[in-house]
């Protein structure tokens, strides 16, 4: 993979405004890509999108719109007339879908089916990456990970929403775009974690707030495990596979992306990692509360990946954690943020 692939493309991302669209947008703009964001407002009011100046990166085509609205999406697709397609947006957390499952449906399965339908109507299309979660399988917490094979079968409203996004593009895939020539992926990833990451109900955002209130961390479920790794390890390989399959559509498939099995942490022993790369006498403690259920156990099988495309994970979870303190304490989160991408994807700019 390299940066003249997508050099000049006309690259279209949902979801741009997010935790994971802000750092692709950065990769993508670096490289030289045309780029249209479409995404309702940052969800949070303070955001990586606003303090790394990611808008601007945009040259105008910086498009407020909410997935669920076909009529604007498909404006989006008819005037811009995207080569590529990176679908991010989404209702991504697990307890705010079960205070508005119908928003979490209808944001995570009409959205796709609106994103498949544009696609569908724009002959300018060669690939498309719907990324999804780790979540997406049916899971009986055996000590294993997840193979793209297993049952899809998500447990909460966003799980199992994010399971039907899957079997939505896996239908618009064999139903219409296979015999129109556009490549289409879905990337299921782990728990990503890295500065600018501000969203609630997540353990990462959590450490940050509680370092800067000088407080204890507090943890739900400490001994729940997770595929945690750093944002970039997922973003390097969704623009492996955009570009394979835009190249060679046999590429085209459903693939984990998440760090090797030895490499899967607890919650408690992330949290842990937290507090000794930030100092300052942080800590943690569990916080007992009778919340709804979340999976104890979640690892993914990153097997196929990596005999697919050659891939491996370049940063442990350890470093994950350590980049992730270094951004929170960087004066100019821009320079760090664009520094931590040319070291960790220098070959990509080769």
């Amino acid at each position: 993979m390299d940066a003249e692939f997508y050099k000049g493309r006309r690259v279209l991302i949902t979801g741009h405004t997010g935790f994971k669209g802000s750092w692709l947008s950065k990769i993508l703009s670096m490289a030289g890509a045309e780029l249209l964001g479409f995404s309702l407002e940052p969800p949070t009011e303070e955001n990586l999108y606003t303090e790394a100046g990611i808008s601007a990166l945009f040259k105008g085509r910086d498009v407020r719109g909410d997935i669920r609205d076909l009529k604007s999406l498909q404006q989006a697709f008819s005037d811009f007339r995207p080569e590529i397609v990176f679908h991010l947006a989404a209702q991504p957390i697990v307890r705010t879908s079960y205070l508005e499952p119908v928003l979490t449906y209808e944001t995570n399965v009409m959205g796709t089916v609106n994103l498949m339908e544009c696609v569908r109507r724009t002959s300018s299309v060669v690939s498309v990456l719907n990324v999804t979660t780790d979540k997406v399988y049916e899971n009986p917490e055996e000590n294993r990970g997840f193979k793209e094979t297993d049952r899809l079968d998500g447990f909460d409203p966003y799980s199992n929403s994010k399971s039907c996004s899957e079997l939505v593009t896996h239908c618009y895939k064999r139903s219409f775009l296979d015999a129109m020539g556009i490549a289409v992926s879905t990337a299921r990833a782990g728990n990503v974690i890295g500065g600018g990451d501000y969203q609630k109900d997540r353990i990462v955002p959590d450490c940050v707030r509680a370092a800067r209130k000088k407080e204890a961390i507090l943890l739900r479920n400490p001994n729940s495990v997770r595929p945690y790794q750093h944002v970039l390890e997922p973003l390097y390989v969704y623009l492996t596979i955009a570009e394979e399959q835009a190249k060679n559509p046999a590429f085209a498939g459903y693939y984990n992306v998440g760090p090797d099995l030895s490499d899967c942490l607890t919650t408690g022993e992330l949290a842990a990692l937290f507090c000794e790369y930030y100092g300052e006498g942080l800590s943690w403690r569990a916080e007992n509360e009778n919340g709804p259920h979340e999976a104890g156990f979640l690892r993914l099988d990153n097997t196929k990946i990596r005999e697919t495309f050659g891939w491996k994970p370049r940063w442990s979870a350890k470093e994950a954690v350590r980049r992730t303190v270094e951004y929170e304490r960087a004066e100019d989160k821009a320079a760090c943020m664009e520094a931590e991408i040319l070291e960790f994807m220098g070959d990509f700019y080769v």
